[in-house]
């Protein structure tokens, strides 16, 4: 088994007492030490959270054209965004499937950053690599840059507590500095609360993550792990690649289709993923909420009330914000909002209803 890879956070996250685990190839903390999942979610959604992502992939496509390069392979479009805008998309495989979602920051139309999941970075890059034309270079930089997000309503008091910039609309991005340290900025995050995403160098990331928490004692910051993290996007119903999204799992299938330029003239996947559209997909991801104390679990079996089956959970958990059972689930084309499913949870069949996520408010932070 290949050795598991670190962030440069490690240390922090030990001296904390984190619970770490293996998430994409990477020991990452699930919890920490005297906190747990639950208390680190209300903290995200009632004050302010900091997470180590730095697992996340990052990937560097360079030269003339890059950015239309780019553009002619992964999904959306980036002629909808400007230089210093981030944008969220997908690289799919001719049939359709997708190899990963991923963050596009726009820095020029010859530089394009990504940030990929931790355990597809180096396929993406591969891809890219393989596919780019001699004027374009792409390049590797995972262990280059780590990521921070700080997330939650005291997110922008303690960025700024920082003194970097905290006033960019949502999805955009500052190539800051800090104690003159290069650092980007940018108003994104997978929790639905207000915060930021912050990439320092790689070496610079613990006295970024320091000086965080120094300031943060004025708004109860707390460390927050990958459990809660997981908890957060599902109450927003989030895809997770792998779970929700796969090389099995379109973006037509997953409702993803608002990440994909369909008037573009090339993107890996546009032939499969058209014809898909226009025939319609024959099964659709939908939110899942318990009528009961159930909580639904990846691949568990879905069936109509008369047992008949329709499909399959993709995510799911406890929601702390709501007390409740809540997933995500492929189910069958016709199956409509409001209708009554069962989930087989441990061969119990338990009653849910079928709802259009997010669970939570998604009101603008």
């Amino acid at each position: 088994m290949a050795e598991l890879r670190r962030s440069p956070l490690y240390d922090r996250h030990v001296a904390l007492g984190a619970k770490l685990a293996e998430f994409g190839g990477w020991e990452m903390p699930i919890e920490y030490a005297g906190r747990g999942v639950l208390a680190e979610h209300q903290a995200v959604r009632t004050a302010v959270g900091v997470f180590d992502v730095s697992h996340l992939g990052k990937a560097e496509v360079t030269g003339p054209g890059a950015a239309a390069f780019v553009n002619a392979c992964l999904t959306n479009d980036l002629a909808r965004i400007q230089p210093g805008q981030a944008q969220y998309t997908l690289c799919c495989t001719e049939d359709g499937g997708v190899v990963d979602d991923l963050i596009a920051y726009l820095i020029s139309d010859e530089h394009v950053l990504l940030v990929p999941n931790a355990a597809n970075n180096a396929e993406v890059a591969a891809l890219l690599a393989a596919a780019a034309p001699p004027a374009v270079t792409v390049t590797n930089r995972h262990a280059d840059l780590a990521v921070l997000a700080v997330q939650g309503p005291a997110a922008p008091r303690l960025v700024a507590a920082l003194e970097l910039p905290t006033d960019g609309a949502y999805m955009s991005f500052v190539e800051a500095s800090w104690k003159g340290l290069p650092v980007i900025v940018c108003r994104s995050g997978y929790t639905g609360e207000r915060g930021f995403e912050l990439l320092p160098r790689w070496a610079d990331a613990p006295a970024l993550w320091d000086a965080l928490f120094a300031a943060g004692t004025a708004f109860d910051v707390s460390p927050v792990g990958l459990g809660a993290r997981d908890t957060l996007r599902t109450e927003m119903g989030y895809p997770l690649h792998g779970q929700d999204l796969s090389r099995s799992i379109t973006p037509v299938q997953a409702r993803s289709g608002w990440a994909v330029g369909w008037d573009k003239p090339s993107f890996w996947g546009r032939d499969a993923l058209l014809a898909e559209r226009a025939a319609g997909a024959g099964r659709l991801l939908w939110g899942l909420r318990a009528t009961g104390r159930a909580i639904p679990r990846a691949h568990m079996a879905v069936t109509s009330p008369a047992g008949d089956p329709i499909g399959e959970v993709t995510s799911g958990t406890f929601s702390p914000s709501r007390r409740e059972g809540i997933g995500l689930a492929l189910l069958d084309r016709g199956i409509t909002e409001g209708a009554t499913v069962h989930v087989d949870v441990r061969g119990r069949p338990s009653p849910m209803t079928v709802v259009r996520p997010p669970f939570v408010d998604s009101s603008p932070r």
